[in-house]
């Protein structure tokens, strides 16, 4: 017989990669991890993992045992959401990851919303993470609930076993000094100017790239950094100019005003969660908050 707690730990390996990383993960320890590990190994009759100087792999048995173990543990979240939503209570805890405008325009409203609704009986507990580092705390299972986004320009793809609903569209917008012209504007007649960015590597920063490079040019980006105050307190200085999205730009420091683009470009905000765990209800209670507080900012001009 199997342990499942065993196969947890296996597909957890799995995610993290190492036995520290995965004990870490888990606040065990690394012997804890390479004891249980050895079990299931003699459970299931063959040897599940390898090494090749410091690196841990899946042998062929290894492989085919995950791989069973990721439904095993599929059905049984799909079990454990079902008997919940049986529950006259809705309860527990859900782990949100969401990059930071996010988090200042909607979060807010869906935790004052929760703790109205449900007082200490749900509660969130949420992590300040960037797009692609929400999704991948979704795959590891240190969240239940990743909100992220993609650009038109800049897709981005979904973890396996997950499923996602938008959110929100989030246009995005040039940011100009306020002497600059009135009216929609075209790329191309910026393509002279200077650019500040947010840092490289961002996913703002590459939609930049592309949207100049559509457009037919190079931004010469003379400064960059890490949010948006900071970009919009160089444009108000004259220093520049730089495209952010709508929910970044609500609040504008003196000196600065935002254009629409002629051809426009959108963010995508949406919401993610594994498939196993859609119809959980407390998560299902969470999403829809946020579905609520994205469409009255929906509403916004």
């Amino acid at each position: 017989m199997l342990d499942l707690r065993r196969l947890r730990l296996l597909h957890a390996l799995s995610r993290y990669q190492t036995i520290a990383a995965t004990a870490q993960a888990l606040h065990l320890t690394g012997p804890a991890i390479s004891q249980q590990l050895a079990a299931l190994e003699k459970e299931a009759g063959a040897q599940l993992l390898a090494r090749n100087g410091r690196r841990l792999y899946f042998t062929e048995a290894g492989a085919v045992l995950l791989a069973h173990a990721e439904i095993m543990l599929d059905q049984m979240a799909t079990a454990e959401a079902a008997l919940a939503s049986l529950g006259d209570e809705i309860t527990g805890t859900v782990r949100v990851g969401i990059f930071p405008s996010a988090a200042v325009a909607l979060l807010p409203t869906v935790w004052a919303s929760v703790r109205a609704n449900h007082g200490e009986r749900l509660r969130l507990q949420v992590t300040e993470l960037d797009p692609g580092d929400s999704l991948r705390a979704l795959t590891r299972g240190t969240v239940e609930l990743a909100v992220a986004h993609s650009y038109d320009l800049l897709p981005r793809t979904l973890p396996p076993n997950c499923v996602a609903e938008q959110l929100l569209t989030d246009p995005v917008l040039v940011a100009v000094p306020q002497t600059h012209a009135a009216g929609p504007i075209d790329l191309l007649d910026l393509a002279e100017l200077d650019w500040i960015t947010t840092t490289a590597g961002s996913s703002c920063h590459e939609m930049i790239q592309r949207a100049c490079g559509v457009a037919g040019f190079v931004p010469n980006i003379t400064a960059s950094f890490s949010d948006y105050p900071a970009i919009l307190a160089m444009v108000g200085a004259g220093a520049g100019v730089t495209l952010l999205p709508r929910l970044a730009a609500e609040h504008l420091p003196d000196g600065v005003s935002v254009r629409v683009l002629r051809n426009p470009v959108n963010r995508n905000i949406f919401a993610a969660m594994r498939a196993n765990g859609y119809h959980a209800p407390a998560v299902r209670v969470v999403l829809d908050e946020f579905k609520a507080a994205s469409a009255v900012r929906d509403q916004y001009p």
